[in-house]
């Protein structure tokens, strides 16, 4: 047979799933490591969605997405930081924040544009800039540093090439929030270059030590970057696959474009799914985020009271320890910790190699769990 995509067979499974595959085969297993939130959507968010399918809306919707929809997620960021987008064309509803990353490369990038990456990183970033036929260029961070990006390191990757700068703010694996200050270097920077930015902020509600900045407001910032966001994370509705993309109009009417061919919209009860978790579920929210703060307390003064050093996650639901005290590598140690304890943490590596020397562990499930993971970890670390 004739050879299948080159790009596509070259990338590799997902290095989160690996571990989670035999944990499911596995007997009394505390998982830690895939990014979902244990709440059930809202019940005012699932009763939306029951009245859509009741009285019948299961039709397509336009392809950018309902207008109430749009509306509502552009005087949501106008409020909560001060952005500024037009609903009629310069937001559009996506299939979740994954469709929107891959809407946002395909119309920013050529074939052989170069994308710097900090990382660690979400493990979806590289594969889908290559798939948008880009080529990522990843550049260290460091948990000495709380994994700030530094906008010089940044700049030393920076060739002729470089298109864009894709980074996530809260941060999965590591939790880091970007400081202002970070963000406004890296804006610098791009203006100096002539730069794109895309800016992941799906977790933009989950911040627990400082203020989250949507980089879109940004002095220098709004004509050149790409906002994504949605409502898995924060609002528990990672099924119902809604996300949005706030970019200027040159840029959303070509993700349009492209999604009116690939997707053609989201899912019409979803959408008007998040219409009332915009409208009426902020509380729900701010419970679901206090409960996610405790848990992080609990448990990063845990990782630390057994012997693994933790920088402070700022964000998100995950805690990113350091692991070399333990004399293993990631892979090794996560393996070793999923057979003899039962408790499964993703290898920092395959984030980036940053990661080397790390494990992700996701606080998003219930707090005994949390405790008795604490438990666990440390025998092993005692037997070691």
């Amino acid at each position: 047979m004739r050879p299948l995509n080159a790009t596509i067979a070259a990338c590799p499974p997902s290095g989160i799933r690996k571990f989670f595959d035999i944990a499911a085969e596995m007997d009394d297993v505390i998982s830690l490591g895939v990014g979902e939130p244990d709440f059930v959507t809202p019940w005012r968010v699932r009763e939306a969605g029951i009245y859509a399918l009741e009285h019948g809306y299961t039709t397509y919707t336009s392809n950018a997405g309902l207008p109430r929809l749009r509306e509502l997620i552009c005087a949501d960021l106008a409020a909560r930081y001060g952005a500024d987008y037009d609903p009629g064309d310069e937001c559009l509803i996506t299939t979740g924040v994954s469709e929107g990353l891959d809407l946002a490369l395909r119309v920013l990038l050529n074939a052989g544009d170069e994308v710097i990456v900090p990382e660690p990183c979400y493990v979806a970033y590289e594969p889908c800039v290559r798939f948008a036929g880009g080529v990522p260029v990843p550049v260290p961070t460091r948990g000495e540093d709380g994994f700030a990006v530094d906008a010089e390191v940044v700049r030393a990757a920076v060739t002729p090439r470089t298109k864009a700068v894709l980074l996530g703010s809260p941060a999965n694996p590591t939790g880091a929030v970007q400081p202002r200050a970070v963000l406004e270097a890296l804006v610098r920077l791009a203006e100096e270059h002539d730069l794109y930015l895309v800016s992941d902020e799906i977790y933009d509600r989950l911040t627990y030590t400082g203020a989250h900045t949507c980089l879109g407001t940004l002095p220098g910032a709004r004509e050149r970057t790409v906002v994504l966001g949605g409502f898995s994370k924060a609002h528990a509705m990672t099924g119902w696959r809604v996300g949005w993309i706030c970019a200027p109009a040159a840029v959303a009417e070509l993700c349009v474009r492209v999604h009116q061919y690939t997707m053609l919209c989201a899912p019409h009860v979803s959408q008007l799914a998040a219409v009332e978790a915009l409208e009426h579920a902020d509380a729900d929210v701010a419970g679901m985020v206090a409960d996610y703060d405790r848990r992080r307390r609990v448990f990063v003064k845990g990782l630390r009271e057994i012997g693994l050093d933790c920088p402070e996650p700022g964000g998100a639901f995950y805690a990113f320890p350091s692991i070399r005290s333990s004399g293993l590598d990631s892979a090794t140690f996560a393996e070793r910790l999923l057979h003899e304890e039962h408790v499964a943490v993703v290898p920092g590596d395959v984030f980036g190699p940053s990661g080397q020397g790390h494990v992700r562990c996701s606080y998003a499930t219930a707090l005994p769990k949390l405790e008795e993971a604490l438990v666990r970890m440390d025998r092993f670390l005692r037997r070691l």
